[in-house]
């Protein structure tokens, strides 16, 4: 097959168009299915692609927009509060995996030096593979997601002392002491990183974005970039670390937001090109000659990379469920582990026949990554969800206000109570966020919200009012109910999921704050300023249609479920209110109290 460039990437676009959906669709996600596609078009597949390595070249450009687009979200502050986990997690987890592999390799009859140089290459988790799962499954914001991240960041500035001691292992290399020069130009490098990302990099920006050229902000964006992956690399360390205190550094400006924009997408495709790659490497014919050596070493990797993470994560906080979560993620060994075991090989510290056996494992254990994930969504968090519940805590304060559910919702409404002097009892059933509130100085109680004796605990027989926060919307009505049923004197305020939730809590009689609509309202009073219509008279039309509307609601509380009484009643409650509106309109106009301007 001609492998010119276009016929490649109709070869890498069909291959991940056909297989990823499949395997996203299975739920296995869509980085094991990038690796599967690759595996099919590489030399051991359909031998559509022969030049793996240099595909591998151009594609870890993706794990490096990657990194960039991570540290966009983290500003100084906030990656100077995260050293604890980087350097005491992180260094402890790439330590302790060092010295157990060192200590296997030499029981096993191994050189120290071969157990060193493994240990060293087994530390190392997948950066690509790792982010890329905690992007898709949402998990980065969470307390798992945060300290991967962490220890990834401590393996990444672990990658320059690494090298230097692969170059002092090698058997009577020249130059293989610490080389001076080279730790001065890397030290070098990263400051005049630092010194431009706060000096010129905003007048840069700024002077590009006033061009008003999309296109060419979007060139710079790439420049930015690439420009310090490139510089990374030619001192020796990781384009990713390189790329991410870029990120950093411009991560409180007034561009961020578009730079976003504009890289994501060479992020998504390059990232997935970065896979497809990676599985075209994968020695198949090993795997054919020795498959109980290649598998059996491979799960033995991460089995043992499982049982020294779990305890490290469990003492430095992390919780039982969080924990296993953290040890899956950071199982598997990581493609900076093809540098190490190259570097090794190249300056014949190991034989190459162990070079393609430890290369061959590392491929094995990110392959096992989706899978063992997969296995753990379907039959190890079941088990936690279906387990013994946690105890309610003990409420040791009764205020007038209880709040139940403390998201974004009920978050919003106790600080507005706070600050006018409204102490609350707040009452939320995810643990999680127990924990990260409580972070912040609030005082929050776990507890199910929908149980009799709990709702008595935390005061609701004396309380005035009772707000239900709550996410799930069958939880929700649940605790309206309990509550109108046993507490009458205590007044009820909720939130609606939608229209229908809206319906039944009309009948009820308790007063619901659909959660959509006064931000629509909203919208809708800007747009009409926006076109012209004067802003009192824009708040009027507002403040009409939100009365029509609340009043309509009752109205059709009772005929819900009668759909084509329903349909009839609210299309003439939408021909009344455009009636209504004109109507409105007229006395503005005559009274003179604005219109369209």
């Amino acid at each position: 097959m001609d492998e010119s460039f276009l016929s490649q990437m109709l070869v890498y676009l069909a291959a991940a168009v056909i297989v990823v959906p499949v395997f996203k669709r299975l739920g296995l996600g869509s980085v094991l299915g990038f690796l599967v596609a690759g595996i099919i078009i590489g030399p051991w597949g359909l031998k559509l692609i022969s030049d793996v390595d240099a595909i591998l070249h151009f594609a870890e450009i993706g794990v490096a927009l990657l990194l960039f687009l991570v540290g966009l979200e983290l500003d100084p502050r906030r990656l100077w509060s995260m050293r604890k986990p980087v350097f005491g997690l992180g260094g402890a987890q790439i330590a302790a995996t060092i010295l157990v592999v060192t200590g296997i390799a030499y029981w096993l009859g191994q050189s120290i030096t071969v157990g060193v140089v493994a240990g060293m290459g087994f530390a190392m988790s997948s950066t690509a593979i790792v982010l890329a799962t905690l992007a898709e499954k949402n998990l980065l914001p969470t307390p798992p997601g945060q300290s991967s991240f962490a220890v990834l960041l401590a393996q990444d500035l672990a990658v320059i002392p690494v090298l230097m001691v692969v170059a002092l292992l090698a058997p009577g290399a020249k130059g293989a002491g610490f080389d001076f020069l080279a730790a001065g130009k890397a030290i070098g490098v990263v400051a005049a990183v630092i010194f431009v990302g706060h000096t010129l990099l905003r007048p840069v920006l700024r002077y590009i974005a006033n061009t008003r050229l999309g296109e060419i902000f979007i060139a710079f964006s790439l420049l930015l970039v690439l420009g310090t992956a490139a510089l990374m690399h030619w001192v020796g360390l990781s384009m990713a670390l390189g790329t991410f205190l870029a990120g950093v550094l411009l991560a409180d400006s007034e561009y961020r937001h578009e730079l976003e924009l504009d890289i994501e997408p060479f992020k998504g495709l390059l990232l997935g090109l970065f896979f497809i790659a990676v599985g075209m490497s994968v020695d198949i014919g090993l795997f054919v000659r020795a498959p109980v050596v290649v598998v059996g070493l491979a799960l033995g990797v991460v089995a043992l990379k499982v049982i020294l993470l779990f305890p490290l994560a469990r003492l430095f906080g992390l919780g039982g469920r969080e924990a296993i979560l953290f040890a899956l993620l950071l199982s598997q060994a990581g493609e900076f582990a093809f540098v190490v075991f190259g570097a090794a090989g190249a300056q014949n510290i190991l034989p190459r026949e162990t070079v393609n056996l430890l290369t061959a494992v590392v491929t094995a254990s990110m392959l096992a990554t989706p899978l063992i994930l997969f296995a753990y969504e379907r039959f190890i968090l079941p088990r936690f969800a279906s387990g013994p519940e946690r105890a309610a805590d003990v409420i040791e304060e009764h205020h007038p206000v209880i709040v139940a559910g403390f998201g974004r919702f009920g978050q919003i409404v106790a600080r507005l109570l706070q600050g006018r002097g409204i102490a609350a009892t707040i009452i939320d059933h995810d643990p999680n966020q127990i924990e990260l509130v409580r972070r912040f100085g609030w005082k929050a109680y776990y507890g199910n919200v929908t149980r009799l004796d709990l709702l008595e605990k935390a005061g609701a027989a004396t309380a005035k009012l009772l707000i239900v926060a709550v996410d799930n919307p069958d939880t929700a009505r649940a605790t309206v109910k309990l509550a109108r049923s046993h507490f009458p004197k205590l007044a009820v305020l909720t939130r609606a999921h939608d229209r229908t939730d809206a319906y039944e809590y009309a009948e009820l009689g308790v007063p619901a704050i659909r959660e959509t609509f006064g931000s629509a309202v909203e919208a809708g009073e800007r747009a009409l300023r926006m076109l012209g219509v004067g802003g009192h008279a824009a708040r009027r039309f507002a403040q009409w249609f939100r009365r029509h509307d609340e009043e309509e609601l009752v109205l059709l509380a009772p005929i819900r479920h009668d759909q084509k009484q329903l349909i009839q009643r609210t299309r003439k409650a939408r021909d009344d209110l455009e009636q209504l509106l004109r109507d409105e309109e007229g006395r503005v106009r005559r009274g003179g109290e604005g219109g369209w301007d």
